[in-house]
């Protein structure tokens, strides 16, 4: 890598992180510092002393060891950008691609920074279109146990069919982000740009839109409209104009809690207007939200023949096996029972399969003996955040459902929960969208209860 790929690299990085560049001090230290120049030497060129010098590097090497997720220093800045780059690679996001703007082709050793795509500059490949990828604040991509399924419902959806907005749901831990980062392997070559943003940190809409404008204009400095339905007309263009994947993550942080599923947060309301224009216009890109809970856009637009789709994400059954081979346990004609215990949620059986390994050495047979369920600290924060978002009315039912170990009727609902049949179908509704009931027909009859590891943590703690 040259310093100018450097420079290009580490800015991206952390703006797609951050939504702020680097600034000229911060890029004449990344300079100086990949050129093996000392403290001293950089503050001679930058015109200031080396102690201000010292202080802005330090702040720097947190700031890309935040975006980096591991210790970036001095000393290690060009070993640990260039395992970056090898990492980037080893993902095989497909032959030839650009990384935040850094191309990377695994037939070199020694990427270019790409030229501006022109009709007369073709690609290494030309019977596939080169793709911008910002995947900067994409979590690493780790093992998918068996979800070939879902993987080829999305791509026939996304590919083929060309929906314009997609779902993907489901309690936390059940994969959804590992899901969405397979994807990409899959079918990233059919788009122009590939975008991973997270909502983690509930940005506000503005903040959004300026972050996806910027870097599919190639303008990190462009002055963009001020106004959101401007910016949205603007994004709108580029989506019509372009083919472009857009994942955004942790879309469940801009909902309300307190309400039932699908309502925004008042300061996050206008992500409405995005999603639904997204949804319900002609364009030839796609929206992916990875969330707990559909956005009320997505319950209302979805169906088999509409531009907008759902996809709820189940355990991953006898696939799970696969996690407790990682974790060398023991007695796997006992699996299945843990596998069903847990519903097959990859998170909770990884946690689970750790307690098992470190108290029991991996003996599943031993841990089996104890008729409680095993929630631990570690998993029932997972849970916490989940159950504490619940309306009033949904943490009444929720209640009722777990005192009982069996499934219950509508009708016995109605008689023991104290409430009206409209409550009683909004709560339930609301319950299932967030994954945290389990329905089953028997005889004509729809019963209602919550998976064992929800029970437990329901009874275990105060809820309402």
């Amino acid at each position: 890598m040259d310093v100018k790929e450097v420079l290009r690299l580490a800015d991206e990085m952390v703006f797609a992180k951050t939504g702020e560049h680097l600034d000229d001090l911060q890029k004449a230290i990344l300079r100086g510092v990949w050129e093996g120049q000392k403290y001293s030497q950089i503050a001679k060129t930058s015109y200031c002393s080396e102690g201000h010098v010292r202080n802005i590097a330090s702040k720097l090497w947190k700031r890309l060891s935040n975006v980096l997720d591991e210790e970036v220093t001095q000393s290690n800045l060009r070993s640990t950008l260039e395992r970056r780059q090898v990492f980037i690679v080893s993902q095989n996001f497909g032959k030839d691609f650009v990384f935040c703007n850094v191309n990377v082709n695994t037939d070199s050793q020694s990427p270019e920074v790409p030229k501006e795509r022109s009709p007369s500059t073709p690609t290494s490949d030309t019977s596939q279109p080169q793709t911008r990828l910002d995947l900067a604040d994409a979590p690493h991509i780790s093992l998918l146990c068996d979800r070939t399924s879902e993987l080829a419902t999305l791509e026939k959806s996304i590919v083929q069919e060309k929906c314009t907005l997609a779902a993907i749901l489901g309690i936390s831990g059940i994969g959804k982000t590992a899901l969405s980062l397979h994807l990409i392997q899959k079918i990233q070559h059919n788009f122009e740009y590939v975008i991973w943003r997270s909502l983690r940190h509930s940005p506000p809409l503005e903040t959004t839109l300026k972050n996806l404008l910027e870097f599919l204009l190639n303008k990190p400095e462009i002055e963009l409209p001020t106004s959101i339905p401007e910016r949205i007309s603007l994004l709108m263009e580029y989506l019509r104009k372009n083919r472009c994947l857009i994942i955004i993550d942790d879309v469940q942080t801009i909902l309300s809690s307190g309400q039932l599923a699908g309502n925004y947060r008042p300061e996050c309301e206008n992500y409405s207007i995005l999603f639904r224009q997204i949804g319900e216009t002609t364009h030839n890109s796609c929206l992916i939200l990875n969330t707990w809970e559909p956005p009320r856009e997505i319950t209302a637009l979805k169906g088999e023949n509409s531009q907008v789709r759902s996809l709820q994400l189940k355990g991953i059954g006898a696939a799970a096996v696969e996690i407790f081979r990682q974790k060398s346990l023991l007695n796997p004609e006992t699996w299945e029972n843990l596998i069903n215990t847990y519903r097959g949620n990859p998170l909770w059986l990884k946690i689970v399969a750790t307690t098992i390994q470190e108290i029991f050495r991996g003996r599943v047979a031993e841990f089996l003996k104890y008729d409680r369920i095993f929630l631990g600290e570690e998993l029932a924060a997972t849970l916490h955040p989940q159950i504490n978002r619940l309306s009033e009315l949904e943490k009444k039912l929720i209640c009722r459902l777990s005192r009982e170990a069996n499934s219950v009727s509508i009708e016995q609902l109605l008689q023991d929960a104290d409430l009206s049949p409209s409550d009683l179908f909004d709560g339930l509704q609301s319950l299932g969208r967030r994954s945290l009931v389990e329905i089953e027909e028997q005889e004509n009859e729809t019963l209602f209860s919550v998976c064992p590891v929800v029970r437990q943590y329901v009874l275990s703690n105060p809820v309402g």
